[in-house]
């Protein structure tokens, strides 16, 4: 079943009291102390969207990093913001958040699983990252040094990926995948490496909106737009003559996500 296009990310209006949204919702700066940064998503994500964001400023002084996860809870239906996602957020319940440090928290993989998801070597070189059936172009999720359009093929930052987790222009992005057990895994992508799964047994029967806590020595992100190009979830290579191995002419959009988790599962 073709999925619908996902429309383009922004920030939700309803954030902690130390943020400050710009008019097109795509930058979110803390403007004073440490805390009270906490930013949602404007809609719920799709089963394999991304909501991807760049680090754009730090601020020294401070102990610790950006975290980013996954609430069930609509950001509407909150009373009040809380200070922190972690805790406070966290213990609301059916949240999920991780601090971005240089060593990733991420789910024990048994051993086949370790051999599945081994780094590759040049993984660069390849023009999609793969996530179960989620396919992305990886342009998008690994900053450079000059920002712009295709200048990442001249780009070293771009190419060695030199980019710390918590460094500016490093881009870090969160994403769920349902499993045939009805739950979904969401995973972390960190400058295009996929952390694997950081939790797991999600529930895909409520809206899952993206987390992103403005903490510490992070102190503005801008929500990075992806267009996931042609056959973006299809990860087995399409047939000859199939009508979506053309590339797109200029101003079309292939699907992008799907749309339902059970949409996701048929793909």
């Amino acid at each position: 079943m073709a999925a619908q296009c996902c429309s383009d990310t922004r920030f939700h209006h309803v954030h902690g009291t130390n943020v400050r949204i710009d008019p097109s919702r795509t930058q979110a700066t803390r403007v004073e102390s440490f805390a009270n940064g906490l930013c949602f998503s404007q809609e719920p994500l799709e089963p394999g969207q991304i909501f991807l964001v760049e680090i754009e400023e730090k601020e020294l002084g401070w102990c610790g990093h950006l975290r980013i996860g996954l609430t069930a809870h609509d950001p509407q239906s909150l009373e009040v913001v809380p200070e922190y996602s972690l805790p406070d957020l966290v213990n609301l319940g059916d949240t999920w958040v991780f601090a971005i440090t240089r060593n990733h928290n991420r789910i024990a993989l048994d051993r086949e699983e370790a051999r599945v998801r081994a780094p590759v070597q040049g993984f660069l070189s390849e023009p999609y990252l793969l996530i179960e059936q989620v396919r992305i172009p990886r342009d998008k999720l690994v900053g450079r040094s000059r920002p712009g359009c295709y200048s990442h093929i001249l780009d070293d930052l771009y190419k060695m990926n030199v980019l710390p987790p918590t460094a500016r222009r490093s881009r870090i992005g969160v994403l769920y995948t349902p499993q045939p057990n009805g739950t979904a895994d969401m995973h972390i992508v960190i400058n295009g490496e996929d952390m694997g799964p950081s939790a797991r047994g999600l529930p895909t029967t409520r809206p899952l909106y993206a987390v992103v806590d403005i903490f510490a020595s992070t102190k503005s992100v801008r929500v990075i737009q992806v267009e996931y190009g042609c056959s973006s979830l299809l990860a087995d290579p399409l047939p000859a003559g199939h009508p979506e191995a053309r590339c797109p002419s200029p101003g079309h959009r292939w699907p992008g996500p799907a749309t339902t988790a059970e949409e996701f599962l048929q793909i």
